[in-house]
């Protein structure tokens, strides 16, 4: 596969928006308009009439390893950053995949584009499941939180082919899934149940753990979501009946990386390491200010991170007939390998390939040959279908 010197151009989407709420800081949202931030990265002297569109909704991918390396071999790629880039704080799914589709619009209207590929890499993995699914088949007016979102007015534009690598089910299924069971007070993180604290050495229950302990931890992580959320709606609704200019709060979420998988290379087996979790000491990272969902407003909660998300990937999955990538790192210390298998079962599409990349890692840190074997499967099946040369 030849390899090609890559030049980035930055691009800058414009659209209105009239939302009741503002939630992000400076002149985004607040005064009538949206303005995304994206990057092409585009291979020297290379032509090509189709994009490959990643976007997470949080981050921005465009100095990760996979798009430039996709770049490199010869495709076009665009990195498209949300209203929310680098800050989750009050982010709203239903806004991202507005966003989304102010991309892909771009993407064929004003750049010219005939097809686009959306690359869902990471957390952009159900972000991409969510907005082919509206795309196809609009169905939300209002997000979980109650306030219209009509995106069966949207016109979003379906992609012509979905990729999924290294991704998982969601946001608010991973965080079900890592956060700190142990927890009995929101208000005093300190205040535990022993039992429960994976972190504690005078807890009895120890790796390899037992599979009734592991049911009754997991079944308590989801109650604390609960718990979390049913307070959330109490104080939307509060807020609401005192119908004043307070429309929002923010909160934190203390303790959200606590997964006995770190620690029990046995559960869901994998080539990823122990004691470790992709940012770092799982233990570090649970106290840490910089955890997922750390930070959230009432209305981030309910559209990211609560039990009542609509983006999620298995449902949104199901959904969507579309021709379907899926590309798993076997050694992914972010991504757990049930979560690839899961949206390979739920997936409608009749055109659906898994491949699993031995040894890789999420990120392929100091793993050029994995990145190039993934990248490799990727533009192999984009160009079967005939959309790449």
């Amino acid at each position: 596969m030849p390899t090609y010197d890559i030049d980035r151009f930055p691009v800058i989407v414009k659209f209105e928006d009239n939302s009741s709420v503002t939630e992000t800081y400076g002149f985004v949202g607040s005064q009538g308009y949206v303005f995304l931030e994206s990057q092409l990265i585009l291979p020297r002297d290379v032509k090509s009439d189709t994009i490959f569109l990643f976007m997470h909704p949080a981050t921005t991918l465009n100095l990760m390893p996979f798009p430039a390396g996709l770049a490199a071999a010869g495709c076009h790629v665009m990195c498209c950053g949300s209203r929310y880039a680098k800050n989750d704080t009050a982010l709203i799914m239903e806004k991202v995949v507005i966003d989304l589709g102010a991309y892909v619009r771009h993407a064929k209207e004003e750049l010219g584009y005939k097809n686009v590929v959306l690359m869902g890499w990471s957390g952009g993995g159900s972000l991409t499941l969510y907005y082919q699914s509206q795309a196809l088949n609009p169905t939300i007016t209002h997000t979980p939180a109650g306030d219209p979102l009509n995106l069966t007015a949207a016109e979003l534009i379906s992609a012509d082919l979905v990729v999924f690598i290294a991704a998982h089910i969601g946001r608010a299924k991973i965080l079900s899934e890592w956060i700190d069971p142990s927890v009995l007070d929101e208000n005093n993180p300190d205040n535990r149940d022993a039992w429960l604290d994976i972190y504690n050495p005078e807890n009895s229950n120890q790796p390899p753990y037992d599979p009734v302990w592991v049911e009754k931890f997991r079944t308590a992580q989801r109650a604390r979501i609960h718990r979390i959320t049913t307070c959330v709606e109490g104080t939307l609704a509060d807020l609401k009946e005192k119908d004043g200019l307070e429309l929002e709060r923010p909160f934190i979420t203390h303790r959200t990386m606590a997964d006995p998988r770190h620690f029990d290379l046995t559960l869901e087996p994998n080539g990823r390491k122990a004691n470790w979790c992709y940012l770092g000491n799982p233990e570090t990272v649970n106290v840490g200010p910089v955890g997922i969902g750390r930070f959230s407003t009432l209305r981030a909660w309910m559209s990211q991170w609560s039990e009542k998300s609509n983006a999620d990937g298995i449902l949104c999955a199901a959904n969507i007939e579309t021709p379907l990538l899926l590309v798993e790192n076997q050694a992914d210390d972010a991504t757990p390998p049930s979560h690839t298998q899961q949206i390979f079962q739920a997936s409608a599409s009749p055109d659906k390939t898994m491949h699993v990349i031995d040894g890789a890692t999420h990120y392929y840190k100091d793993q050029p040959k994995k990145l190039a074997e993934a990248v490799g499967h990727v533009i192999t099946w984009v160009r079967d279908k005939g959309l790449i040369e």
